[in-house]
């Protein structure tokens, strides 16, 4: 449990207390991730399997954009959304050249998650300030890349032909698979919890509430004791250089096969002042390169070499990105900031900044079925 003391007053530590605390912590954590995969079964209820019905409806690459931001926004995971476009390519459902751009969209649609978790601290300006600027570095991020790049790749291809030259190298390997250990501990409550409430809305708001619960215990946690103890190891050693904060982000996303997860994480460590926004870059971006070796794979048990060449295509992608956008960090670091900002400056901010979340997913919506019409 949380520590009661006064400030000031530091408790002697036992090994009860320490013990007590671990689980307590980790109890947390756990109930942090059953929340976020509830909530995205609850979108899914929703929509009654409308990110299969999205990914069936591309077109042409723009489209294709928007559907990968929307498939990956109601299933709450970039991983899943790759792994279903990887089984629709080997399949022969959907071709390369159009998976590409849905696997850029993809990237976009999986920090929604970020942005939900940030709301945990609007009713403190300060820490939503940070938590939200820290959620949405993610986003100007992969923004940015997928507008740098998707011209590129609808003119020239440079991901798809560096994805096929991978392939080669990959030819023959299958059979391979890695079970998440977060999967495994996660998964049995989360089913039996939405075995048990069938209605949609009942189980979001039940979602939105163990998140909320999940979240103020974390922030509990990290405003007092664990904040002084435990500052020193993010600072100092996990986030202690851009290559560590990088190396971290690809290891943790690529052992729990969740980006929305591992990114989500750290917002309420963002929030609290444990960490800057400088040291949470490096770290998404990781968790981008992270993400891949899900659908990697994936597309190792199909067997077949264009869904390998789009879970390669995923992973170019992401690398390319970063060579591009990482040395002008300064550029979604600053739009993080500024956006941050605005966010926490009033209610009207708050309510302006959510009203602009809701359009960019009911436009792009709209825009797909009226081109499909």
């Amino acid at each position: 449990m949380p520590d009661p003391t006064p400030l000031g007053v530091q408790r002697k530590l036992t090994p009860i207390r320490v013990v007590g605390g671990v689980i307590y912590f980790f109890s947390l954590l756990l109930l942090f991730f059953v929340s976020i995969e509830l909530m995205g079964t609850a979108f899914e209820m929703f929509g009654g399997g409308v990110a299969d019905q999205l990914l069936s409806m591309g077109s042409n690459p723009v489209a294709g954009l928007f559907i990968g931001f929307l498939a990956t926004s109601f299933v709450q995971s970039s991983s899943i959304t790759t792994t279903m476009v990887v089984t629709m390519v080997a399949s022969g459902a959907l071709d390369v050249g159009l998976a590409v751009p849905i696997i850029m969209g993809a990237n976009i649609g999986t920090t929604t998650t970020n942005t939900i978790v940030s709301l945990g601290h609007v009713t403190r300006p300060a820490e939503f300030e940070r938590a939200f600027a820290a959620s949405t570095v993610h986003d100007f991020f992969n923004v940015l890349a997928a507008f740098t790049l998707l011209p590129v790749e609808i003119f020239f291809h440079p991901i798809e032909r560096t994805a096929v030259r991978l392939e080669g190298v990959f030819a023959g390997a299958g059979g391979m698979s890695w079970a998440s250990p977060l999967k495994v501990l996660r998964d049995p409550p989360a089913e039996f919890i939405a075995d048990m409430v069938t209605s949609p809305l009942a189980l979001v708001i039940l979602a939105f509430v163990l998140l909320l619960l999940a979240l103020r215990g974390l922030l509990v946690l990290m405003r007092g004791a664990v904040l002084e103890r435990m500052g020193g190891l993010f600072d100092r050693v996990l986030f202690r250089n851009d290559a560590a904060s990088f190396t971290l982000g690809v290891v943790a996303t690529a052992t729990v096969q969740s980006s929305s997860a591992t990114t989500s994480l750290i917002v309420p460590l963002a929030g609290t002042g444990v960490l800057t926004l400088r040291q949470i870059f490096p770290y998404t971006i990781g968790a981008n390169i992270g993400t891949t070796i899900t659908a990697i794979l994936a597309s190792l048990g199909t067997g077949s070499s264009a869904a390998m060449t789009v879970a390669l295509a995923h992973l170019t992608f992401n690398v390319f990105a970063v060579l591009i956008f990482y040395p002008l960090k300064a550029l979604p670091i600053g739009l993080a900031r500024r956006w941050g900002a605005f966010a926490a400056r009033s209610k009207a901010s708050t309510a302006t900044v959510i009203s602009v979340y809701i359009a960019l997913h009911v436009i792009p919506l709209a825009f797909i079925f009226w081109a499909r019409g």
